[in-house]
């Protein structure tokens, strides 16, 4: 069973305190994390990620430190933010392309989420060029390429079209063997996406919603 460990995270902007999480651990699901604006959701998921310093631990499967074994960590993390951005002289085609290396993604697999997503031939284009759906539509195929064992997903519903969200749901329902964390303000329906547990950023901390 895949399991994600908080421990004893605290993540400071200055002096200022956003996030102070004693502990957490979360077994392969599907879990859905809520709170307003400025709570410390997408600090949360860059923090699992990687992609910000912190203090604290967070261990995979019980036995890989995100300090002790940065690079095997990440390999089992992907992400995708609620507002992507890339250099915009690079295509979408080459950020794949480089995914599909350090990711060990398959040809095969791009090719389905392509589809699924609604992806067409705007991948060979500078991203520079794209609308903030298509942007929207990259980082989600990039964070599904691969065989990372969480997907972490900032507002993945935001700036896309009711059929992309749609697909975006069944995706994600649909997808074996790997845990979602996500962000959202949208309403997720059970018969969308089965959930394993509602999380609420309150007081700088997260706390499980009752009865979930």
């Amino acid at each position: 069973m895949k399991t994600l460990q908080v421990k004893h995270l605290v993540k400071r902007y200055g002096n200022h305190e956003v996030l102070n999480i004693p502990a957490l651990e979360l077994r392969q699901g599907n879990y859905w994390i809520k709170g307003p604006n400025g709570s410390g959701k997408s600090t949360f998921l860059k923090v699992l990620a990687g992609l910000i310093p912190f203090t604290g631990n967070i261990i995979l499967n019980g036995q890989i430190s995100i300090h002790k074994a940065p690079v095997a960590y990440r390999m089992a993390i992907s992400h995708a933010p609620a507002e992507p951005a890339y250099p915009s002289f690079l295509s979408g085609q080459e950020l794949v392309n480089f995914y599909l290396k350090v990711k060990n993604g398959t040809l095969k697999q791009v090719n389905e989420i392509k589809s699924i997503l609604g992806i067409d031939h705007y991948l060979d284009n500078p991203t520079g060029s794209y609308s903030s759906g298509m942007l929207k539509k990259l980082s989600l195929l990039l964070a599904f390429t691969g065989n990372s064992e969480w997907i972490l997903l900032d507002e993945p519903f935001t700036t896309l079209d009711t059929a992309t969200q749609n697909a975006l749901q069944h995706l994600i329902y649909s997808t074996k063997n790997k845990g979602f964390i996500f962000t959202s303000h949208h309403d997720i329906s059970p018969a969308d996406i089965s959930l394993s547990g509602i999380y609420h950023v309150q007081n700088n901390t997260i706390v499980i919603e009752p009865g979930k």
